[in-house]
């Protein structure tokens, strides 16, 4: 089986795919042959249905998706916001960007919470395929599955805490299985309790909705994010559990996430999950690493 693998900052990084999407067609020997870049994931800083991450994303939505067009990549609109009501759905640079990407070469997918934005944009928008957002927080895999089992959704992003909850998953059909999409690399403590209360608080800033920064009250909260954190967690998905547990179990699509973090740590999570170790630092190289770089 492929890795399908679904990668943050369609919007916020668009000028790093710009340079990173060539290198990769032009030298896939740099690349592991059992995985392939399904999807980019992201929405524009203004967007009024977006959620998990706000503030982030300024490229031309015409830009993004003749990228995504040219590569062959599905591109996946972030309208995730928990707190839409009737008069956020007549927004017009929301319904625009669904026009632009409705048609896309390569279909386009909405990761959603809302299931009243669902319903208005799969009667208004009906090439989309939709995707159960993760901010939903369904920590108890009996509603995860339930989620997996609506068949408005063709992939549902599992709670991280569940992530190796296999004795249960292994029971999936294969068809649920195909629908079940892994949050590989998220660093939140596994202990959280407050983080649904975290993406609502993005929702609203998203909603122009007055609401104080959000503070992480977990232990390793003051350090932002850290791979090397990320890679500690119990929760944590590496490229050896994909490989040797996940594809023979017959799980497919793994979440990379990231969007609010740098192009720099972007271009690490791919030098880990999809690029060869002896071809990391061409990638590198080709990238941004040159002979007169200063770190200081």
């Amino acid at each position: 089986m492929i890795a399908h693998y679904h990668l943050p900052g369609l919007f916020e990084f668009y000028e790093f795919y710009k340079a990173f999407l060539p290198l990769y067609r032009e030298h896939p020997e740099y690349f592991y042959d059992w995985c392939r870049i399904e999807s980019i994931y992201g929405a524009p800083a203004d967007c009024l249905w977006g959620g998990g991450r706000a503030g982030f994303g300024e490229d031309r939505a015409e830009d993004v998706i003749s990228l995504m067009n040219e590569y062959g990549i599905s591109p996946r609109l972030t309208f995730s916001n928990s707190l839409l009501t009737e008069k956020d759905l007549t927004d017009r640079n929301c319904q625009r960007l669904c026009s632009i990407f409705e048609n896309s070469k390569v279909q386009s997918g909405i990761i959603i919470y809302s299931d009243l934005l669902m319903d208005f944009l799969q009667k208004n928008y009906p090439n989309f395929y939709f995707v159960s957002s993760t901010t939903k927080v369904l920590t108890r895999f009996d509603d995860f599955k339930r989620e997996v089992d609506r068949p408005d959704f063709s992939y549902a992003v599992i709670d991280f805490r569940l992530n190796h909850a296999l004795s249960k998953l292994e029971h999936l059909t294969q068809k649920e299985k195909d629908k079940v999409e892994f949050l590989c690399n998220e660093c939140c403590s596994i202990g959280c309790k407050d983080r649904k209360q975290c993406y609502e608080n993005v929702s609203r800033k998203n909603l122009g909705l007055a609401a104080e920064d959000f503070r992480c009250a977990s232990p390793t909260g003051k350090y932002g994010y850290r791979f090397s954190l990320a890679m500690e967690s119990p929760a944590f998905i590496g490229i050896d559990q994909i490989q040797k547990t996940y594809l023979p179990l017959g799980f497919s699509n793994f979440k990379i996430e990231g969007r609010s973090l740098g192009s720099a740590i972007l271009l690490e999570f791919i030098l880990y999950y999809m690029t060869k170790p002896e071809y990391q630092l061409k990638v590198r190289e080709e990238i941004y690493l040159d002979s007169m770089l200063d770190l200081f």
